[in-house]
């Protein structure tokens, strides 16, 4: 054994062991080390950007990464792994490098397909996504969660009697597969000729109902969440409010909300944009390329009808629920990720961010997404904290606040199954916190920026679609075009929990349904009172 290879182990196993023992600074050195000794290992330059990452320096880390691209070695795992952390991070044009490299392995087996499925869906990518997946399935699929994103996708790309068999299969192969529950019952309107009732009650039945282990909590809140969607489809609200209310009561045990931190974060913003409103905007980054379009609300607030509408539009793409304006903003502020921590560090330094470059960044990173139209609607509710920012980086980009009445958007956060992303909507009070503290920002960004978002009433929407596209086609400076009223014939995929309604002509059904529920609702209805929301 020579001695280099001797280095090599040792350090290997020094970082190995500074890792386990959490010691990031010694286990970058030894790291660093290695990489000298070893200069093509992509594996090493990628331990070593995600040991960076956790020492904080978001920057150097991602430049590990990108310098990891050219040296790919024709390893399917690693590559996918690379795409991954590239995406994470806010690199997704390095993350579609690392796809393109894979697509050219000739013959690829199932599971490498999959996993390309999955990382285009991840990118928003769901027509190349589908492409993958179908080849997939030629071969041979054998997993759940194979089966799963199968039945997704073709739900997205509007194939519903196939996503729906595709479901089927996977629930009787696997019987406590929640996330297929989920999906199978909102893949349509069920009926009482035709529901799943029956066939999801059997699977709920035989889940342990007082299990103190969170993931068959998880998993029965997921049926139970199914059978509502059923039961309130065939008009049995009342047993229908009893499934949703027991799916919730479990989803909020464990899932913890912080109020305390909604509040800080909502101070935050308002304290940071002050400071941001004293400096002039300018006209952004100098580009000829397409401009976004950012859709902002709360969730559930009407954002994927008006994307539909919108991106029937000649000249308008859309991008679907893209995270990139919040990854740039990490990047520039040279902050890592770490969910409301980390936003509040960003805005402690919000003076002295490069605003020119977050925007040119952002550009750089999703421009590819309009295919060759003027605009893309990057769709991401959350994007309202961002508003401030947006105003900043890009100022001729147009902002759309969707408005919905505060009942109607709240039971509708209420009666869906988020996961684990949202745990302010299953218990009414928390969900009156958290639209407090949305309401609370909409209202000082008009405030003080005034004429920066345009407001977009859903009930107007519905009710009068015509005057109410003409209003935000022409505060996006498009004028309006007969296909932007019929989303119904947009055939374009829509990756999010109301792809199905959304291919039906534009309709008011979702007027006033929590009446249906008012006794029920009521301590909501009390708790947005109290705070001047209704």
């Amino acid at each position: 054994m020579t001695a280099s290879s001797v280095t090599d182990r040792q350090l290997r196993e020094r970082a190995i062991r500074c890792i386990e023992a959490g010691q990031w600074e010694t286990a970058q050195a030894a790291l660093e080390a290695l990489m000298q000794c070893a200069p093509q290992d992509v594996g090493v330059r990628m331990e070593l950007a995600s040991v960076i990452l956790k020492r904080g320096c978001m920057r150097e880390a991602v430049g590990h990464l990108l310098q990891a691209i050219p040296l790919l070695p024709n390893h399917a795992p690693l590559i996918a792994q690379l795409a991954w952390q590239l995406s994470i991070n806010g690199e997704i044009l390095g993350a579609r490098a690392c796809l393109s490299h894979l697509e050219r392995a000739p013959e690829p087996p199932a599971e490498v397909l999959v996993e390309q499925a999955h990382l285009r869906w991840m990118l928003g990518e769901i027509s190349a996504a589908m492409e993958c997946m179908n080849r997939a399935v030629a071969i041979g699929i054998e997993a759940p969660n194979e089966y799963y994103l199968h039945g997704m996708l073709l739900q997205f790309t509007g194939r519903l009697v196939e996503s729906e068999q595709v479901l089927l299969e996977c629930l009787r192969r696997w019987p406590a597969y929640g996330d297929a529950a989920v999906i199978l019952a909102n893949v349509r309107k069920q009926t009482p000729e035709a529901n799943h009732l029956d066939f999801l009650s059997q699977r709920l039945s035989a889940l342990p109902d007082r299990s103190a282990d969170a993931r068959s909590q998880f998993v029965r809140a997921e049926f139970e969440s199914a059978v509502f969607k059923v039961l309130d489809d065939l008009g049995r609200f009342d047993e229908a409010w009893q499934a949703l209310a027991s799916s919730n009561a479990r989803m909020h045990a464990i899932t913890a909300y912080d109020a305390k931190d909604e509040v800080a974060i909502t101070d935050a913003l308002v304290a940071a944009s002050s400071h941001m409103e004293a400096h002039p905007f300018g006209s952004g980054p100098d580009h000829k390329g397409p401009m976004p379009i950012f859709m902002v609300g709360m969730p559930r607030s009407g954002s994927t009808l008006l994307d539909h509408m919108l991106s029937g539009h000649s000249q308008v793409m859309s991008a679907g629920e893209i995270n990139d304006f919040q990854r740039q903003l990490h990047w520039v502020a040279d902050v890592v990720p770490n969910g409301t921590h980390s936003l509040l560090k960003i805005l402690e330094r919000a003076e002295d961010l490069d605003y020119a470059e977050l925007g040119a960044r952002y550009l750089k990173q999703t421009q590819w997404r309009a295919q060759g139209r003027r605009f893309y609607v990057d769709k991401l509710p959350i994007n309202i904290r961002m508003v401030p920012f947006i105003r900043r980086a890009l100022p001729r980009a147009p902002i759309l606040h969707l408005a919905r009445d505060p009942m109607d958007v709240c039971y509708s956060n209420f009666k869906i199954m988020f996961g684990n992303a949202s745990p302010y909507c299953y218990d009414m009070q928390t969900l009156a916190h958290y639209y407090g503290q949305y309401a609370r920002l909409a209202t000082h960004w008009h405030d003080i920026m005034p004429g920066t978002m345009l407001d977009v009433s859903y009930a107007a929407l519905v009710s009068d679609p015509a005057n109410t596209m003409r209003q935000v086609l022409e505060h996006c400076g498009l004028e309006l075009e007969e296909v932007c009223l019929h989303p119904e014939h947009n055939a374009a995929p829509v990756a999010t929990p109301s792809s199905a309604q959304i291919r039906e002509p534009v309709h008011k059904r979702g007027l006033g349904q929590w009446r249906r529920y008012a006794q029920q609702l009521e301590p909501l209805r009390q708790a947005l009172a109290k705070q001047g929301s209704v």
